[in-house]
């Protein structure tokens, strides 16, 4: 199957920031089962992230704030990637920046070093130049973003939108007219718990990111409306860890899924999704994936 010119052998991707860079999970299953594998986010310079506590467990969620702590791209080409370009699959590079141009010099960085097959760009950071707002809260913002990522790079790209937004089908639109070839969705949703017995916050700072399968339904809905607005591919992503969950997104239109906050409590979650999938396919006697992907009836 291929998704936005990236072969894959199936349709499930791990999820940025739960996969660390690939070789954290080495040792415990065949990487190259994957459909393809995607890094934690790489910014233009190192960044330590937030100090701790940075994971709090919810009802049927986790709360985080790592802060995006990376390696930065110089390192992660020196470091990292040798790793990575040894796989027989898709390796897809999550990028991050604080200003447009850091998005744009990560990709140039990124674009001639082998073994890889895409960037996925998260337009969930924060805009500092804009006094905090994510890239991806506005459509003009988010194209800008996109615009000149293309220009850095020749890399199929996915842009990782956020569900903080009031209208997700405009901002998917802004990104596929700014030359996005894919679009994954949905990030984190701001969440935040508080320690009864010291009265602070459970985390290092106030708020996180809430993933886990409580935000799934949200997901679904989300890649359910840009499915109808946009002609590049989806892929679906928020609280996936089991192949009925993956099947969920598949049904609505999502051309592949994303396996994310399932990776830490169960590690060869993908797999058994990859699996759950097949056996779906074989009991419903359904010849290919494609005849699956857009079959929900409103």
């Amino acid at each position: 199957m291929s998704v936005a010119g990236i072969r894959m052998k199936n349709p499930v991707m791990t999820a940025s920031g739960t996969f660390g860079y690939g070789q954290e999970y080495q040792d415990l299953f065949d990487l190259n089962q994957l459909g393809a594998l995607i890094t934690k986010g790489i910014s233009l310079k190192p960044m330590e992230g937030n100090p701790p506590p940075r994971i709090c467990e919810t009802p049927s969620g986790m709360l985080n704030a790592i802060g995006l702590q990376n390696v930065g791209v110089k390192v992660f080409i020196r470091d990292k990637l040798p790793f990575l370009s040894k796989l027989r699959l898709p390796i897809i590079v999550n990028i991050l920046g604080h200003s447009v141009q850091e998005y744009q010099e990560v990709a140039k960085h990124l674009n001639d070093q082998p073994g890889l097959a895409a960037l996925e760009v998260n337009i969930s950071c924060p805009n500092v130049a804009q006094g905090g707002m994510a890239f991806g809260a506005r459509p003009r913002m988010a194209a800008r973003v996109i615009t000149k990522v293309r220009q850095a790079s020749c890399l199929p790209l996915m842009a990782k939108l956020t569900p903080q937004v009031t209208d997700i089908v405009a901002i998917a639109k802004a990104v596929e007219g700014a030359g996005a070839d894919a679009i994954s969705l949905i990030n984190t949703i701001p969440g935040m718990a508080i320690d009864i017995h010291t009265r602070r916050s459970k985390l290092g700072r106030i708020s996180g990111g809430l993933s886990g399968p409580a935000i799934r339904p949200v997901a679904l809905r989300l890649v359910y409306l840009a499915v109808q607005s946009v002609s590049i591919p989806l892929i679906g992503l928020g609280g996936i860890r089991t192949a009925e969950d993956a099947l969920e997104f598949l049904m609505v239109g999502a051309k592949a899924v994303q396996v994310g906050t399932a990776n830490f409590i169960r590690p060869t979650a993908a797999l058994e999704v990859i699996e759950g999938i097949k056996r779906y396919l074989i009991d419903n006697r359904i010849p290919r994936l494609a005849d699956l992907v857009g079959s929900f009836v409103p």
